[in-house]
């Protein structure tokens, strides 16, 4: 709660503004009840003619400034809401931005959405109305049942009565509520993620004729969401009607109880209609409270959903005396490496020496499996060494912030993601802020710009959700014109052109070798062809590194890697080496 309270901090003033417009509009409706009882009582029985008009002025102009609460807590005091909806949906964003590979390993994207935008809609009502109501009824019911006993102590005594057996209700059905709206968030979170994951992969689906099978599986996600908010409205259902007895409840007991005193003698006229409208204002609070607890319940639980992710601590964080690494050369070294994806898998390094010098180019070989991609994501600190450590001109990767890090880092990965957008957009990622001409010249060195031109948009053509619009090559493309522009130091290529066909490899070949020098380039490729010119070839197995040198020295050796190239031309080993 003290971390919710902290959102209010900045937007005090609205909130303020509103609290002073919930205090007025309460008071003025405490004193209407005290107008009709003199109105009734002294007024019309004495012929206070003048007196009844000038009360009458009074409760308009009251009745004025009324409207005018009624629009500030209306207006600004939802904007206030929107506001601190609009900060917590910002922290959360910006805390999952920075939580590790690991955590996306083993989230659902739609869970994630879910928790982003969906939980915290209610929080913008909660945020505003909650204060709101919660210092109104306060006042309202604090303030009648005050000058109720002025009126009659018996009846205000039969009056709390009722109202602590509402309370009593109140208590007792509360547990109930929180389990439901739990499920109910819950619910919601397994639908969107059922939905991501469906429409992500309707070609696949497609593709299988699984129309059917992926209907059923939304079906059963469906029925469990409906079935948990059919249990929310069974907990609304027995809240609202069980306090709205209640309250019907008070009214017969006021208005009888209060006939039977009038005609004892004991109450006026006047009493009595006092007594009944404060009935009434006292009854309106204990309405705004049931809807507050509604409310709070449905706004909490997506708030503890919130906190729960919010308390999620990155697995990599910077320390604290972390500096900017500047200037970067690109010697990069493994010393005694260890590193396992999960405590209880076996290790996919294991003591794992390697030494890049500065401005080379190495490629890593071997089967799937031997930790090839695994040395990729350990370099831009994607994932935390078990042992060991990793050496960036002559600094543990650890001593240094990831941002800067990952900054002197590019990185063209084999599943390429496009985002929604123009092709521009997409390669103006690799720097933001670039020049059309820095972008054009990226795509001409990617071997794109043609295609690009080719198009009736341009580089302004939309590619669809996720690159659909492209062909394999073209993503790959699209991605190293990425890292042409953002010019790093360091290059991994994990698969680069493995989705080109061999014209275009051999035409973006040469583009690689020239972004490659005097850059230290690491290149993981299943098509040896593509890597007969590296400084340096890496052959990994299960135990680590099996063989190591030029083309020319391990064709010379004819060991493992003579085996695998001379086997991948003459088509003997489709999935190992080619990846086909």
């Amino acid at each position: 709660m003290k971390k919710f309270l902290n959102y209010y901090k900045p937007h005090m003033k609205l909130f303020l503004l509103d609290m002073v417009a919930a205090f007025t509009l309460s008071a003025i409706d405490l004193i209407f009840p005290v107008f009709s009882r003199t109105i009734i009582d002294d007024f019309i029985p004495n012929n206070k003619i003048t007196q009844l008009f000038h009360f009458a002025g009074i409760i308009f102009l009251l009745y004025i400034v009324r409207m005018a609460c009624n629009y500030i807590m209306g207006y600004w005091g939802h904007v206030m809401g929107a506001r601190i909806e609009h900060d917590m949906r910002r922290d959360l964003f910006s805390h999952v931005q920075n939580l590790p590979f690991k955590f996306f390993d083993n989230t659902k994207t739609g869970k994630l959405m879910s928790r982003i935008i969906n939980d915290l809609n209610e929080m913008s009502e909660l945020a505003h109305h909650g204060p709101e109501d919660l210092f109104i009824s306060v006042l309202m019911i604090g303030g009648s049942l005050a000058i109720m006993f002025t009126i009659n102590g018996t009846l205000a005594m039969v009056v709390m009565a009722l109202v602590v057996a509402m309370i009593v209700f109140t208590i007792n059905t509360r547990l109930y509520m929180v389990r439901t709206f739990r499920r109910v968030r819950k619910g919601m979170a397994d639908i969107n993620a059922r939905v991501e994951t469906s429409l992500s992969g309707v070609r696949l689906s497609k593709s299988f004729a699984n129309e059917d099978y992926e209907i059923d599986r939304f079906a059963e996600s469906n029925g469990l969401f409906r079935n948990a908010k059919n249990d929310s409205f069974r907990a609304i259902g027995i809240f609202t009607a069980g306090n709205h007895f209640l309250a019907d409840l008070l009214n017969v007991v006021v208005i009888t109880i209060g006939g039977y005193y009038v005609y004892l003698g004991k109450l006026t006229y006047g009493d009595l209609m006092a007594f009944v409208l404060y009935t009434a204002f006292f009854l309106r609070p204990i309405r705004r409270l049931i809807q507050f607890i509604q409310q709070y319940q449905s706004g909490m639980s997506g708030y503890e959903r919130f906190c729960e992710l919010m308390d999620t601590m990155p697995e990599i964080e910077d320390a604290p005396d972390a500096e900017t690494i500047e200037d970067v050369q690109g010697r990069i070294e493994f010393k005694g490496v260890s590193f396992k994806y999960e405590a209880d898998l076996d290790d996919v390094l294991h003591d794992f020496d390697l030494d890049i010098e500065p401005g080379k180019t190495v490629a890593l070989v071997g089967p799937s499996g031997v930790g090839k991609t695994t040395i990729a994501n350990l370099i831009p600190r994607f994932y935390e060494v078990s042992g060991g450590s990793i050496v960036v001109d002559g600094v543990d990767i650890r001593r240094v912030t990831q941002q800067s890090l990952r900054k002197n880092i590019g990185i063209v990965q084999q599943d390429v993601f496009i985002f929604f957008g123009s092709i521009g957009e997409n390669i103006a990622y690799g720097k933001p802020g670039a020049t059309d001409e820095e972008i054009i010249q990226a795509a001409k060195h990617a071997n794109i710009h043609d295609f690009i031109e080719s198009l009736d948009e341009g580089y302004e053509t939309i590619v669809g959700e996720r690159g659909v619009k492209l062909s394999g090559g073209q993503k790959q493309r699209i991605a190293i014109a990425r890292v042409f522009l953002k010019n790093p130091p360091i290059l991994i290529l994990d698969e680069a052109t493995s989705a080109l066909d061999n014209q275009n490899e051999l035409a973006i070949q040469k583009s690689i070798e020239e972004l490659s020098e005097n850059r230290t380039t690491i290149v993981i490729a299943h098509r040896l062809s593509t890597i007969k010119n590296a400084d340096e070839i890496l052959v990994l197995d299960d135990g680590g590194v099996a063989e190591r040198g030029s083309h020319d020295v391990l064709i010379g050796q004819n060991g493992l890697y003579a085996s695998l190239y001379h086997a991948q031309f003459r088509g003997l080993i489709p999935d190992m080496v080619t990846g086909r």
